[in-house]
């Protein structure tokens, strides 16, 4: 009973004494290792980083199990993380060690533990500035007076909420995070803690660890109101996040569309979702050679971001297809100025310049009549439509009929092109299969077995396939 009584009353002195628990008396500590872990253990709890404070006081003990001091100092990290069953054993050692514990009353000479109980007052006047800077809107200022207090006192979760405040209203979210976390384990059942933690990863577009951290909340109180709103929609935007990146990476990009329209529906503010919905819709569209829809969110996408890279590369794809070669060269040769080690700025650039000088000799689009997303029962209906208009049989004059001759091989060849899915992708990007110098020397493109005329004439059936 007397061991559980002076336990309940270090407990209850924790946060005085940890204000003196930097004192090194000579002679207390083991060996160097010892002490090295012991101040890298200090640095870690300051920095917030529990866990990995703990593993050097886990040394620390190892190192000196007779040291009383050790165990103490492990036990304030057990305490902080929570874990005050672990603590208990560890502050029970500290009696067994040193029965008349008390680092001010049993020793009232010891000057070096009196000049730190002296930094006790100011630190609490800095404490009340800060709140005052922070209610008068000066986050900076109420940074640098809380920051010295939490560094002597790392375990005080009031002050790194108030830190994390100040972070938080100068949008510096991520040392918001960096503050908050802690404090999940320096409060019991801290549900506030995981919903702000949650709310702040949604924030910097992070909705994975935001859905992590809003199930931590729901973990302890499952009726929790707003946590469970929350978690509602994190958990819906992130499974739409995911449904749109497989539709694009599966080549469905008009159910891409849809889905990612769904995200804005979900999300319709926070900038971050709004963006990359509204990216995922400019790329869909400009992949499904929807040109006008392309264009529109494209340029959506570069009012919010000037700069986005892929966004630029989407929209002179979507004047590609609209065979606006020049247009397409002056949108990639942007985005090499915004990312000159961007490969698909380079590979577009090449494929535009192609196509452009190949737009100056022959174009099969063109010669059909169809557009570059046309689908082949289109390019076949059109070959079918142009191939009676121009069938040398129904031409007399010599001239009408080398005229005719000359469209019916054009169009043919652009049948022969755009039919066949390897040829159409060459020539999509910029080589004409049936170029006899773009082939290198493979011949003309009727000795590959294409000339609709055969040998000598015009001895040969017509046919529709």
């Amino acid at each position: 009973m007397a061991v559980s009584l002076s336990v309940s009353r270090i407990l209850s002195s924790v946060s005085l004494f940890l204000i003196t628990l930097d004192i090194q008396i000579n002679g207390l500590l083991g060996s160097q290792d010892v002490d090295q872990h012991l101040e890298m253990g200090k640095k870690l709890l300051a920095a917030g980083q529990l866990a990995d404070a703990l593993s050097h006081y886990h040394a620390a003990v190892d190192g000196d199990p007779s040291n009383y001091l050790t165990y103490f100092k492990r036990a304030t990290v057990y305490l902080a993380l929570g874990k005050s069953k672990s603590a208990l054993p560890d502050l029970t050692k500290v009696l067994e060690l040193k029965p008349d514990f008390s680092a001010l009353e049993k020793d009232p000479d010891n000057q070096e533990a009196h000049e730190h109980l002296a930094t006790i007052a100011p630190l609490h006047q800095q404490i009340e500035e800060a709140e005052r800077l922070y209610e008068h809107l000066n986050y900076q200022g109420a940074i640098d007076m809380v920051t010295p207090a939490i560094e002597v006192s790392p375990w005080n979760p009031d002050l790194r909420e108030l830190r994390a405040d100040c972070y938080i209203a100068q949008g510096d979210l991520f040392k918001a995070v960096g503050d908050l976390r802690p404090t999940t384990k320096l409060r019991n059942d801290n549900t506030n803690a995981y919903h702000k933690l949650s709310k702040l990863h949604y924030e910097m577009g992070e909705a994975d660890e935001s859905l992590v951290q809003i199930r931590e909340c729901l973990k302890l109180d499952p009726d929790h109101e707003e946590c469970f709103k929350f978690y509602k929609k994190v958990k819906k935007l992130v499974k739409q996040m995911q449904s749109t990146q497989d539709l694009i990476n599966e080549g469905r990009y008009e159910d891409c569309v849809n889905k990612a329209s769904q995200m804005l529906k979900t999300e319709p503010s926070t900038f971050v979702y709004v963006h990359r919905a509204k990216s995922h819709i400019c790329h869909c569209y400009s992949q499904a050679k929807n040109v006008d829809k392309a264009m529109q969110s494209c340029k959506e996408v570069l009012e919010l971001d000037e700069n986005n890279v892929d966004a630029v590369c989407d929209l002179a794809e979507a004047y590609i297809s609209n065979d606006q070669f020049e247009e397409a060269i002056n949108e990639y040769q942007r985005a090499q100025n915004l990312d000159g080690n961007s490969q698909r700025a380079q590979d577009g650039l090449n494929k535009a310049q192609k196509l452009e000088k190949q737009s100056k000799k022959r174009d099969y689009y063109k010669i059909l009549g169809v557009r570059r997303n046309a689908n082949k029962r289109a390019i076949t209906q059109a070959y079918r439509k142009l191939a009676v208009k121009w069938h040398p049989d129904k031409y007399k004059g010599d001239e009408e009929r080398k005229k005719a001759e000359k469209m019916f091989i054009d169009i043919a060849a652009a049948k022969e092109v755009l039919s066949d899915p390897e040829k159409r992708a060459k020539f999509d990007n910029g080589e004409d299969p049936l170029d006899p110098e773009a082939q290198q020397g493979q011949g003309p493109f009727w000795n590959q077995g294409f000339n609709p005329f055969g040998q000598g004439g015009f001895q040969f059936k017509f046919h529709f396939n």
